[in-house]
């Protein structure tokens, strides 16, 4: 791993800045598609793509992935991204993308309280304040009561939580398999779990869709790699500023490319979203650096301790 010295923090900053360029270029694709493709069949589509461009590593890397027992890890997350990701397909083509980007930094949220259920991680006081600002953000978004609550508004928070069991699967993996493999894997299991669905409803897309899915493909895949770049170069709480600029970019595509008016209340609670959800990286990047000390701490007196 590069060592992380202030040049490499503004070379992770980089990568991440290009990963949301990315990221952002995925959405305003999937968006041109509109609904003129099930959502299950877009999804379909284009992780059928990503899985073709990166099955080389997945057949290289598979031996040392099953020697980890990692296979099962692999398959439930696959599942639980793919639903996600259909959910996401659909969200993209009946709501603002300012919205549909700023109700995704809801994940992080999610993920925070998951990590206690399932990984028995303890939670501070500060970062429990953090998870209910994120929701405030959502219900300012949302506004339930006051606006009629929007199927594509609902699709795109009931990815949340399977995006946030996909994130919490992919922690685990990354303990034992190298990034590229990871995308690798995820990539052939949603197409796989994607498949049965979108055969249910399969519509035969122009030329142009096929051409939008592609490209959407290409992107979603280099995004996965730049970002997995920016995470070699710097802590993820120095990159979360960059990754928050998405917002910002899909906010002014959907104005210049959709001709969709700024709405108040997304960018009210889409920036108390990323601010929760930027302490929440804040927080977990300081929280690494502590575990580092002290394994190294533990590391130096256990070699010491026999010469004692």
């Amino acid at each position: 791993m590069p060592h992380r010295s202030d040049n490499s923090i503004a070379l992770g900053m980089w990568w991440m800045f290009l990963t949301g360029l990315c990221f952002v270029g995925v959405t305003i694709t999937v968006r041109y598609v509109g609904t003129g493709v099930p959502a299950a069949e877009a999804a379909f589509i284009r992780y059928l793509i990503g899985t073709l461009l990166l099955l080389p590593v997945f057949l290289q890397g598979y031996s040392r992935f099953r020697s980890t027992g990692a296979v099962q890890v692999m398959l439930w997350r696959g599942i639980a991204h793919g639903f996600g990701v259909i959910l996401w397909f659909y969200a993209m083509a009946h709501i603002p993308i300012a919205e549909v980007t700023a109700l995704g930094y809801l994940t992080p949220v999610v993920v925070t309280v998951l990590a206690v259920i399932f990984l028995g991680e303890v939670v501070q006081m500060r970062r429990i304040l953090a998870v209910v600002a994120g929701f405030v953000g959502v219900l300012i978004i949302v506004r339930p009561g006051f606006s009629e609550i929007s199927i594509g508004q609902l699709a795109q928070l009931a990815t949340t939580p399977l995006f946030a069991v996909s994130l919490i699967l992919a922690k685990k993996l990354s303990d034992h398999v190298e990034p590229l493999l990871i995308v690798a894997s995820l990539s052939l299991v949603c197409t796989l779990t994607l498949l049965p669905i979108a055969l249910l409803n399969w519509v035969q897309p122009t030329a142009s869709e096929l051409a939008l899915l592609s490209f959407t493909a290409i992107l979603a895949t280099l995004g996965h790699y730049t970002m997995t770049r920016a995470f070699m170069y710097a802590p993820i709480g120095a990159l979360q500023p960059v990754s928050f600029l998405q917002l910002v970019w899909a906010t002014l595509a959907g104005i210049v490319l959709f001709g969709e008016p700024v709405d108040q209340f997304v960018l009210i609670g889409g920036t108390i979203l990323v601010g929760s959800a930027g302490y929440i990286a804040h927080r977990e990047s300081v929280i690494a650096r502590r575990q580092k000390v002290e394994d190294a701490k533990s590391h130096e007196a256990s070699v010491q301790k026999p010469h004692e």
